[in-house]
């Protein structure tokens, strides 16, 4: 599974958000874009790290940052996220994982000792021309936020 490495063009993508709504890579075009990709909605972990994404997006947004979220979720499913975590950026479906295997977040991986296949939780930061800035694989989802911003250089305060 070929992993995605700052310098390389990011691949594009359109995939529906919560309210079925197409949302493209070129949207984000002249902007920095997060791009987080999470196992499941709803579940401990991915509930923690968009929350953290949630709590930190104003702080984010003023260094220029956009964010949004992906998983192989259901648009349905995704609106019900949203909305029990009032959720301020944008989580998308990526149902047939097209978009997760592109950019390397979909294969092989370690579960509680046992080799499974599914979603790499994975931060990819592309730049305003749509080219991969950081790229960091298997990062754990408490913490994560404060990890990146330390790495992008963002004082979260």
């Amino acid at each position: 599974m070929p992993r995605l490495e700052p310098g390389q063009q990011a691949p594009d993508w359109t995939l529906p958000d919560a309210t079925g709504d197409q949302v493209s890579l070129g949207d984000f075009r002249g902007r920095k874009l997060i791009i987080y990709f999470y196992p499941a909605a709803m579940t401990p972990g991915c509930t923690t790290q968009a929350c953290d994404f949630r709590d930190n997006l104003a702080v984010l947004q003023q260094h220029g940052y956009a964010v949004v979220g992906v998983s192989p979720d259901s648009p349905e499913k995704l609106a019900t996220f949203t909305d029990k975590e009032s959720l301020t950026f944008p989580v998308l479906a990526d149902e047939d994982r097209s978009v997760l295997t592109a950019y390397g977040a979909f294969g092989e991986k370690k579960l509680y000792g046992k080799t499974v296949t599914g979603v790499i939780r994975s931060t990819i930061v592309v730049d305003e021309e749509g080219t991969v800035e950081l790229a960091r694989y298997n990062v754990k989802a408490t913490g994560h936020v404060a990890m990146l911003a330390k790495q992008l250089g963002v004082d979260l305060g």
